[in-house]
């Protein structure tokens, strides 16, 4: 069986390919940063005790900003395959992190990579290694953007992943390493985040609904994205790992809407009329905005055989579905006596 080490392992990304790489026999291992609370509620579903014998996945402490700790790692988990997932992904939050920022996203992967050469060098084993990229390293770049199209980061968050980009191309050319970059656009699901856009507006209007929230602030309602479902984009990962040789690759729908356009979807999905409930904040407005991002993914489509399967209706409706459950149960817990109760997706 394959082996798998996904850094980042319990973010939205990790779970799907966690799912993936398991159904499709890997042993998987995954890097999760300590902390006093449990924070694998992604994993939950899949996770079972390795005491009781025969799990496929396992969990290792760590941190991408302790390059010692990456070694005892990949010593421990011997993997075939490395998914960098691992990274501070808000992108209004780099600007106020900016420092943390740079050092896990793009230091990070530095720390990695060479983890993974030293690993290489001392083993004479060769590791396939995805780096996630992001679309937001084309920031101010006109549309449709693809692998030919030059960067222009308007945050700290995507300059960090420029430079993890390049070090990617820079290891992959001066060390023979098989390294692929996946510049992925912007990919929701029901297990977003719910501070980024797309599952504050489906989290906070199925609540508005029910009567349990009153208002949803938000920042630029023109910035126009590609939005693709996150379990149809690990597959298009694990296909750049499984080429001939290695290569960097644009996965998006090629179809990009407004976040007002996203307000107007899940709306009407929970037959709600939102102006009346959604305020304009400026603390939500970016200091450098990022007005349109649009995916060309020929490549991968050709080269890859890849295509979405969820298109941007099913994705609306996929994730508003989710939160009016989760708002319905928040709802009863109330009702019952638990004052101030919430319920987490």
């Amino acid at each position: 069986m394959k082996r798998a080490l996904i850094t980042g392992i319990t973010g939205q990304d990790g779970s799907y390919l966690t799912e993936f790489l398991l159904s499709a026999g890997y042993h998987v291992s995954g890097l999760i940063r300590r902390a006093s609370t449990f924070n694998t509620g992604r994993l939950d579903h899949i996770y079972s005790d390795p005491h009781d014998g025969g799990s496929r996945l396992k969990l290792h402490y760590g941190d991408v900003t302790d390059g010692t700790g990456l070694r005892r790692v990949l010593e421990a988990s011997m993997p075939d395959e490395i998914y960098n997932l691992a990274a501070q992904s808000h992108v209004r939050v780099s600007f106020d992190q900016a420092e943390y920022s740079a050092d896990v996203v793009a230091t990070g992967t530095l720390r990695l990579l060479e983890a993974v050469r030293d690993y290489g060098e001392n083993t004479g084993r060769r590791v396939r290694f995805y780096q996630a990229g992001s679309s937001e390293m084309f920031g101010a770049a006109a549309p449709p953007q693809s692998e030919g199209t030059a960067f222009h980061p308007r945050s700290p968050y995507a300059v960090s992943k420029v430079a993890a980009h390049w070090y990617g191309v820079n290891y992959r050319e001066s060390y023979g390493m098989f390294v692929c970059n996946g510049i992925l656009f912007n990919h929701e699901s029901p297990r977003r985040g719910e501070t980024f856009v797309t599952r504050k507006i489906t989290r906070a209007l199925a609540r508005i609904k029910l009567g349990l929230q009153e208002k949803l602030f938000l920042g630029n309602l023109e910035a126009r994205r590609d939005w693709g479902f996150a379990g149809d984009y690990v597959k298009a990962m694990w296909m750049m790992l499984q080429q001939s040789q290695p290569d960097d690759f644009v996965v998006s729908t090629g179809e990009a809407y407004s976040v007002r356009e996203f307000l107007d979807a899940a709306a009407e999905e929970l037959d709600m009329d939102w102006k009346s409930v959604v305020e304009i904040d400026q603390r939500y407005f970016r200091p450098a905005e990022v007005d349109y991002l649009l995916g060309d993914s020929t490549k991968a489509r050709t080269r890859l055989g890849w295509k979405p399967a969820v298109n941007f209706r099913e994705l609306v409706r996929m994730m508003t579905s989710n939160d009016l459950e989760l708002a319905r149960r928040e709802e009863t817990l109330r009702q019952a006596g638990h004052v101030g109760a919430t319920v987490l997706g």
